[in-house]
Formats: C-alpha cells, structure tokens, sequence
C-alpha cells in the first residue's frame, strides 16, 4: 500500500510541474498592443473589445460588431446582429 502512495504522489508531483510550466510558457508569450485610441462613432457604448494580429473589433450596447484596421484604425466593416 505504502507503494502505491508514493507512485501516486510521485505522479500528482509531476503533474503539477507539467502544469505550472505550460502556464509559465503562455505567459512569456507577447500580447498584442492596444491601440492608443479608438474614435467610435457618436452615440455607441463599447460592451466588449477582441483583437487580432490584422485587426480589432468592438461589440456595441445596440448588438453591432466594429471591425477595424488595425493599421490606420479605418473601420473595415460593421456585422448587425439580430
């Protein structure tokens, strides 16, 4: 039995090493910058920002997706959702 113990907690010790290094490697990794500004257009309340590599979106209060070019900011299209 006392066997049977160790090689448990031999495996629960190994586990928890695996695990704390996978979340210390996703951590080095580099975020992506916010943009400085966001101009929305007048009366749009953001609930929600996301972001890519190409561009950025922002969910509106009144159930619309912005997207923008993440270069110029230029908005690249606007998704209604019903």
């Amino acid at each position: 039995m006392r066997r049977l113990v160790t090689g448990l907690t031999a495996t629960m010790i190994v586990g928890l090493v695996v695990l704390i290094g996978l979340v210390a490697v996703r951590l080095q990794r580099p975020s992506l910058p916010m943009p400085d500004t966001i101009t929305l257009p007048n009366g749009v309340v953001a609930t929600a920002f996301t972001q890519t590599t190409d561009w950025f979106a922002i969910v509106t209060d009144d159930n619309q997706i912005l997207i923008y070019d993440r270069d110029g900011g230029t908005l690249r299209q606007t998704v209604t959702i019903d």
